[in-house]
């Protein structure tokens, strides 16, 4: 299960963790933390030393309710930061966070190796025209709507059926392209109550049917910390609990604010199956 990053093959049999770059100013956990070149830099060389295989880096809030952010306005959040991390950590494997096919094009071309898109094409037409031509690795997620409106679709008749469904498509569709890499990611917190993100979780090994790596992304949301009663900046060790329970239930990729902690839960993981 490899998929080919700039000429590097990352084998995703043995999970990886991708740790998590925001560079928006209403993040729902870091908003507006990495702001200067100093910070961002710290916390990408923190996340590659602790043991991150992937840099995910968004310019633009996905959480529900998020505000609209321009088209021009995304690059120009993007486009210094991907620089900035090439130039200083020039192996990195960036992942770009971005459901616009112009904004993925600017990143890749600045030194991306993937794309992670909320929307798996939905919300921009030319994305996979642009997946395919630089042919790099791509995440599709599952979501209905926009992240302003997401969390008026959660209605389904069969939630995990439903979701294999989307995804039975999407991967023709993409294939059809003639992308080759594709990752899923059943979208946790997006067009999902609480409860539904629960039964995925729990049912997450029907996900292998479609025989491509799973992305699991439950840090420190809202189906973590509501359950609680606590905060995002609480909710760590309810986070590094459901991260484990995804690697017994077959994740491949842990996307994270907390790479050092997912690490460690990967590396006792491993000696499970000794």
């Amino acid at each position: 299960m490899n998929i080919n990053c700039k000429g590097q093959l990352v084998d995703l049999t043995t999970p990886k963790v991708m740790g998590i770059l925001n560079v928006t100013p209403d993040s729902f956990f870091d908003g507006g933390k990495y702001k200067e070149e100093k910070e961002i830099l710290t916390k990408v060389e923190t996340m590659l030393a602790d043991g991150a295989t992937f840099i995910d880096i968004g310019a633009y809030s996905s959480r529900p309710k998020a505000d609209f952010v321009s088209e021009s306005e995304e690059i120009s959040r993007l486009q210094p930061i991907v620089a900035l991390v090439v130039q200083h950590f020039p192996d990195t494997l960036i992942s770009i966070d971005t459901f616009r096919s112009e904004v993925a094009r600017v990143a890749i071309e600045n030194g991306a190796a993937l794309i992670n898109d909320i929307a798996a094409g939905n919300l921009d037409a030319n994305m996979f025209s642009v997946i395919a031509k630089y042919k790099v690795p791509y995440i599709m997620m599952h979501m209905r709507g926009t992240p302003k409106t997401m969390q008026d679709f959660c209605q389904y008749d069969d939630l995990v059926k439903d979701i294999l469904f989307y995804f039975s498509e999407k991967i023709t569709e993409a294939r059809s392209w003639g992308i080759n890499d594709i990752i899923i990611d059943p979208g946790f917190g997006f067009s999902k109550t609480l409860e539904q993100n629960y039964e995925i979780l729990q049912k997450l090994e029907l996900f292998k049917v479609l025989e491509l790596p799973i992305l699991v992304g439950v840090s420190r949301k809202s189906m973590i910390y509501k359950t609680l009663e606590t905060s995002a900046a609480n909710a760590l060790n309810g986070t590094t609990v459901l991260n484990t329970l995804a690697l017994t239930k077959g994740a491949n990729i842990l996307r994270v604010h907390d790479v050092k902690e997912a690490m460690e839960s990967l590396k006792l993981m491993s000696l499970m199956s000794l």
